[in-house]
C-alpha cells in the first residue's frame, strides 16, 4: 500500500469517526431537547386538567383512571407522584403524564410521532452531511497525499540516482517543510560524498602515475637477470605489478569525465579471438566459438580491454575450461568454477574486492575495468551463475551490430 493511499485513508477515516461522533451528539442533544419541551407542555396541560377536574371540569383528551396507563407511570402515581413516560410499545410512540387527584387518576396521553419524525429526518440528514463531508475530506486527503507521493518519488528518484553512482544529481528544494529539509540533508550528503571520492580517485591516479616509472625500471632490470627460477618469480612479480599498476590507472582514467569512444567497423568474432588471447596470455583451457558473426561499429580497444579481462577473471577467480562464444552481438564468458560470489551479484564488481569465487584473491579491478569500459560503450555486462554450474559473464553489443 502505497504513502498516497494510506494517507486518504487516514484522512478519509479520521473525518468519518469526526461525523459519526459529531452526528451522535446532535442526535442526542436534539433528542433531550425535544424530550424537555413535551414534557414541560404536558406536565402544564396536566396540572390545569387536575385543576379542572377538581372543579368538576373534564376536558376532551382528560382520561380517568385509564386502564391503559404504562406500569412505570402507575406505579409513579400509585407512590403519590406525578410523572411523565414516553411509552415506545405501539406502532406510534405516546407522551402519557398523570397525577392523582383525590382516590382517582387523571391523564393525558398523546401521539409522540411529530418528534420521532424530526428525529429521522434529522438523521437523515446527517447521514448525508456526514457522509458528503467524508467523501470532501477523503478527497482534499487525496489531493494532498498526492502531492506529497509526487514530491517523494522525485526526490527518491534522485536519491536513487546518487545512489547508482551519479554524484551530480541533486534532490529539488521547494517549500519549509520536513521533506524540504531532508532533501537538502540528502543534498549536503552527496556534496560530502562527491568531494570524498573525488579526494580518493586523486590520491589512487597520483600514486599509480607515481609508481608507473619505478616499476617499468623493475620490469626493465628484472629482464636481466640471469636465467634461472629466481629471476622468473622476480620476473612475473614485477610483470604483475605493473599491470596493477596499469588497472588502477585504467580505473582512474574512467573516474574521470570526457573519455572519448573511437568508433570503427570491425568483426566482432575476430575481435573476440584476438581478445581472448591476450587475456589468457598463453594459458591454456580457453577455447572460442562463434556461433554468428556480426560486424560492429564500437571502440575495439575498450571491447578488447572488456573480453579480456573477463577471460583472465575466470583463470585467476574460477576453472577451466573457460568457454567464450560470440552469439550476433552477445559475447559470452563461461568458465567451470564455483560461480560469482552473492555480493557480486547482488551490487556489482566494486573495485578493492575479489571478484569471483570462494577462492579468490585479488583487488576486484578487472571486473570493475570491464564494467566501466562496458558503460563507456553503452554496452550492458550481467552477472549469472547458470544452474548447471559456473559463472557466466554476457557482454551485450547487440546496439553496436551494423547489417
Amino acid at each position: 500500500m502505497g504513502l498516497r493511499t494510506k494517507i486518504g485513508i487516514a484522512i478519509a477515516a479520521t473525518a468519518a469517526v469526526v461525523a459519526l461522533v459529531m452526528g451522535l451528539l446532535v442526535h442526542h442533544r436534539t433528542v433531550e431537547a425535544q424530550y424537555a419541551a413535551a414534557r414541560s407542555q404536558i406536565g402544564d396541560r396536566l396540572r390545569t386538567a387536575v385543576q379542572d377536574h377538581a372543579a368538576g371540569i373534564d376536558g376532551d383528551r382528560t382520561l380517568i383512571d385509564p386502564v391503559d396507563l404504562p406500569g412505570p407511570l402507575a406505579g409513579a402515581v400509585a407512590k403519590g407522584r406525578w410523572g411523565v413516560y414516553l411509552d415506545r410499545g405501539g406502532r406510534v410512540p405516546q407522551l402519557w403524564a398523570a397525577s392523582r387527584s383525590g382516590k382517582e387518576v387523571v391523564a393525558l396521553k398523546r401521539p409522540y410521532d411529530r418528534e420521532a419524525e424530526t428525529v429521522r429526518d434529522l438523521d437523515r440528514v446527517l447521514w448525508i452531511s456526514g457522509g458528503i463531508g467524508t467523501a470532501l475530506a477523503c478527497a482534499a486527503g487525496l489531493l494532498v497525499a498526492t502531492r506529497l507521493g509526487r514530491r517523494l518519488r522525485t526526490k527518491a528518484g534522485a536519491a536513487q540516482r546518487i545512489a547508482d553512482g551519479d554524484l551530480t544529481a541533486r534532490l529539488p528544494l521547494r517549500g519549509k517543510d520536513e521533506i524540504t529539509r531532508l532533501a537538502s540533508a540528502v543534498n549536503t550528503m552527496a556534496d560530502a560524498l562527491a568531494a570524498r571520492l573525488q579526494a580518493e580517485r586523486e590520491v589512487t591516479a597520483n600514486i599509480a602515475h607515481e609508481l608507473r616509472t619505478p616499476v617499468a625500471g623493475m620490469v626493465t632490470a628484472a629482464g636481466l637477470l640471469p636465467p634461472g627460477r629466481p629471476s622468473e618469480l622476480v620476473r612475473e612479480s614485477a610483470q604483475r605489478l605493473r599491470e596493477l599498476v596499469d588497472d588502477v590507472i585504467e580505473v582512474a582514467r574512467l573516474d574521470g569525465a570526457g573519455e572519448q569512444v573511437a568508433a570503427e567497423r570491425c568483426a566482432l568474432g575476430e575481435l573476440v579471438r584476438r581478445s581472448a588471447a591476450a587475456g589468457a596470455a598463453g594459458a591454456p583451457g580457453v577455447t572460442v566459438r562463434v556461433v554468428r558473426d556480426a560486424e560492429v561499429e564500437t571502440d575495439p580497444r575498450r571491447v578488447e580491454r572488456v573480453v579480456a579481462n573477463l577471460v583472465s577473471n575466470a583463470l585467476r577467480h574460477g576453472a577451466v575450461p573457460v568457454a567464450v562464444e560470440v552469439d550476433a552481438g552477445v559475447v559470452r564468458v563461461r568458465d567451470s568454477g564455483g560461480g560469482f560470489p552473492e555480493s557480486l551479484l547482488a551490487g556489482g564488481p566494486q573495485r578493492f574486492r575479489s571478484g569471483c569465487g570462494e577462492r579468490g584473491v585479488g583487488l576486484g579491478l578487472g571486473l570493475t575495468i570491464a564494467q566501466g569500459q562496458a558503460q563507456v560503450l553503452g554496452a550492458g555486462l550481467r552477472f549469472v551463475n547458470p544452474a548447471d554450474g559456473g559463472a557466466l559473464a554476457e557482454l551485450d553489443l547487440r546496439p553496436a551490430v551494423r547489417e
